[in-house]
Order: structure tokens, then C-alpha cells, then sequence
């Protein structure tokens, strides 16, 4: 479990950052849904009030936090 919040770490610091490609960025958007526990949530919603990101990036990232809620987890 100690690994976690470091892969937590890792995919919103490459979600965030525009230097990686928008495929990267979109793929740890959609790992960190897949995650599903409170803390991917929350950088979920970070993600999401990023104005720097492109807006289909910050649209996944709010559609993936929905995802979470919906699903209980």
C-alpha cells in the first residue's frame, strides 16, 4: 500500500505537466480513474481546475472523478 501514493504522485505530476506528450498526459489522467480511491479523487479534481491543461484534459479528469463517485469506491 506504501507504493501507492507515490504512483498517485507520479501520474498527476505527469498529468500536469505540459512537457510530456498529450497521449502520456491523458494516459495517467485515465490511470489515476482507474485508481479509484479518495486520494486519486482529489488530484483528479486538481487536474481539472489546472488552467494550464487543454480543456479535453480537464473535461477527462472531471469525467473520471465522476466515475469514482458513481462507482462507490
Amino acid at each position: 500500500m506504501a507504493e501507492q501514493p507515490e504512483e498517485l504522485k507520479t501520474l498527476a505530476t505527469i498529468a500536469a505537466d505540459l512537457q510530456f506528450s498529450a497521449e502520456m498526459r491523458i494516459k495517467a489522467i485515465q490511470q489515476l480513474g482507474k485508481i479509484g480511491t479518495r486520494d486519486a479523487f482529489l488530484a483528479l479534481l486538481e487536474l481539472a481546475a489546472n488552467e494550464r491543461l487543454f480543456t479535453e484534459e480537464r473535461d477527462l479528469s472531471l469525467r473520471q472523478a465522476r466515475e469514482i463517485i458513481r462507482s462507490g469506491r
